[in-house]
């Protein structure tokens, strides 16, 4: 058997751990996508381009890892050949496996070397293309070098304190912040910024930003840490911070919420800021309450200079980032 490429004429998607239900429905709900993948490999999701609207073209779905952009299929005898077809599109693959793993794991091994271990923040993420192959056996792989991530399998992950931090939040602060930089070149708050925490309790995001040096005003009903009420870069408040106005929170270089609230209201809340100063850097959580209004949150992808992602830490959360 020699190799052979067959193009596929559609696209794949991968869908965040746990989350292919919330995926599909994104795509009908946001897309109208109603047609069922025509192939499963694993959790990758392969939809035949007659199935997808042409705004799937430029857009990618926000509970999707990474998409396939131009996927083909490879048949190979051999490890070697099957890393030689994709070191001829480009330098930088990431697996994703659902079977095959050692087979998989040969291939990496001599494809070019790329992290794929946890990260230790801060970091700062190559911004390269980065391709996406999964072996559907032992000698088919399903590949694509255009996605819509730069990270590999669309997957950040860090290493994790399970001593420090007051609370498992603090990792989307981490992968927001990396994101941020990554989408829009924004250096991380360091000591000469000063924070605005909404909802700050119990702490999670404060800790990050004062381990970055940045002094935090932090507000909620319920204090903080003890660690952190004793710090002296952390100015605490006991207040419902989004009824706060800016002249008595004063300058600040960064607005962040991680509020249980609707969306609405945080909408209502970013809008006064940004009414306030349109460049104001920001980082907002999205919290849903129930199925997701995609109406709704397409008035949050509207604002000039944002973005909404789906985080690696995120649940069914969305995250929206306005650094520009």
């Amino acid at each position: 058997m020699s190799t052979k490429i067959t193009q596929l004429k559609g696209q794949a998607f991968l869908p965040f751990p746990d989350m292919t239900q919330t995926l599909q429905s994104e795509l009908r709900d946001r897309f109208g996508v109603t047609a069922v993948p025509a192939n499963i490999y694993g959790e990758l999701l392969f939809y035949n381009q007659k199935d997808l609207p042409e705004q799937l073209i430029e857009l990618s779905p926000y509970f999707a890892r990474t998409v396939m952009k131009e996927p083909f299929m490879v048949t190979f005898d051999s490890i070697g050949e099957a890393a030689g077809e994709l070191k001829k599109l480009q330098r930088n693959w990431a697996p994703y496996q659902y079977t095959c793993f050692r087979r998989a794991q040969l291939i990496q091994d001599k494809l070019p070397y790329i992290n794929l271990k946890d990260r230790k923040f801060p970091v700062t993420i190559p911004n390269s293309p980065m391709g996406l192959y999964t072996l559907i056996d032992e000698h088919t792989m399903i590949a694509s070098a255009v996605t819509s991530s730069t990270l590999p399998a669309g997957t950040l992950h860090f290493i994790e304190d399970h001593e420090n931090p007051p609370s498992r939040a603090y990792l989307k602060i981490q992968e927001s912040l990396t994101m941020a930089n990554l989408l829009n070149g924004t250096t991380l708050p360091d000591s000469n910024s000063r924070c605005f925490e909404a909802g700050a309790c119990p702490g999670g995001w404060t800790w990050v930003l004062v381990g970055l040096g940045s002094q935090v005003y932090a507000v909620d009903r319920a204090p903080l840490a003890d660690s952190l009420m004793n710090n002296p870069l952390v100015k605490f408040q006991t207040h419902d911070a989004f009824t706060l106005t800016m002249e008595e929170i004063g300058p600040v270089d960064w607005v962040l919420s991680d509020v249980i609230c609707y969306p609405e209201r945080l909408l209502e809340w970013i809008k006064k800021w940004l009414a306030y100063d349109s460049e104001k850097k920001m980082i907002c959580t999205i919290k849903m309450q129930g199925a997701i209004d995609w109406p709704l949150i397409q008035q949050f992808a509207d604002i000039p200079g944002s973005k909404i992602v789906h985080l690696n830490y995120n649940k069914h959360e969305l995250t929206w980032i306005h650094t520009n």
